[in-house]
């Protein structure tokens, strides 16, 4: 097969793909409209984010027998319209799961004991300790939105940690040892922290908005290291303000794009934004939950053999 890459990856998946036979097209700079002649050629088509694979691109790539994403999630790509010309779609969750599961702890923890904010205060000159006593996790209910490969992880790790962890899903019977699953209005109802582990789709995206914390039983923790569209910005910086959300631990933001990284200190900025970034409770990550030097490997591992499964099995 002629296999495109249009976003970087380990170097492992091309050398897999060439050890098993494939010849590969590299074009991570190529920008969407001039990559026609490539995507006419492609048997295979492998990806990040670096644009969405829309029924236009699909229509151009005649050829394509599958597409393959180093991630979670497929929301970048035409899924229905994929299916209908019956190309494969090949994702990659349990090779970033754990780098993401780990994330969402230390994100925690770095916010109920105030870590980051204690950190600023000694640069700054000042030994403030009373101002930074932060809560212990001991005792308290773990609510855990989403109980796929990395809310898993995430109650997988809880489990040295003297604390209740429950979980709720769409899809039913998803409780395990480290979780127990139940109804999001019970978890509503008991939870001192929510960590969001949906994917992007149209239940999801709001979902944490002015509603959902008014009807939270207690005030909480926030992390999020999902979708930035899960999380309401203004309604989030509400709760902030009124103290029902104790903190956020975000990695991922709701005003991301391709072009996210150039507005900042820039006219363009969302002034929810500016203000979120102003609040001393929060902590945010670049979008790194599940960048690490061993997903980075992980990821492409996982391709080359679900490929194999689909291409290489006699």
């Amino acid at each position: 097969m002629k296999i495109l890459h249009v976003d970087r990856n380990h170097p492992a998946l091309i050398e897999g793909f060439e050890a098993l036979g494939h010849e590969n097209m590299e074009a991570y700079d190529t920008p969407l409209e001039a990559l026609n002649p490539l995507l006419e050629k492609a048997e295979g088509l492998v990806i990040r984010s670096r644009f969405p694979i829309d029924k236009k691109v699909l229509q151009q790539a005649k050829k394509l027998k599958f597409i393959a994403r180093l991630g979670a999630g497929l929301e970048n790509i035409d899924v229905a319209y994929a299916h209908q010309q019956q190309v494969i779609l090949l994702a990659a969750p349990e090779g970033n799961r754990n780098a993401v599961g780990e994330h969402a702890l230390g994100l925690l923890l770095a916010l109920v004991r105030k870590i980051p904010a204690g950190d600023q205060s000694i640069r700054a000159g000042q030994w403030l300790r009373e101002a930074h006593r932060g809560w212990e996790l001991e005792g308290k209910t773990i609510g855990i939105i989403g109980y796929g490969n990395t809310g898993q992880q995430l109650a997988k790790k809880l489990q040295g940690f003297d604390v209740t962890v429950l979980c709720h899903d769409i899809v039913e019977q998803k409780g395990n040892a480290w979780a127990e699953q139940v109804p999001l209005h019970q978890l509503m109802q008991q939870a001192e922290v929510i960590s969001i582990h949906t994917p992007e789709m149209p239940q999801t995206i709001g979902m944490i908005d002015q509603q959902f914390i008014d009807q939270m039983a207690h005030p909480f923790w926030l992390i999020n290291t999902a979708r930035g569209s899960a999380v309401d910005t203004q309604s989030l910086l509400k709760g902030l303000e009124t103290q029902k959300i104790r903190g956020a631990a975000l990695d991922v933001l709701e005003y991301e794009t391709k072009a996210f990284s150039t507005i900042f200190g820039t006219p363009e900025m969302p002034k929810p934004l500016q203000k979120l970034i102003e609040t001393e409770n929060v902590i945010l990550s670049p979008h790194i939950a599940g960048l690490t030097f061993e997903s980075h490997l992980k990821l492409a591992t996982v391709i080359l053999d679900k490929f194999k499964a689909h291409f290489h099995t006699k």
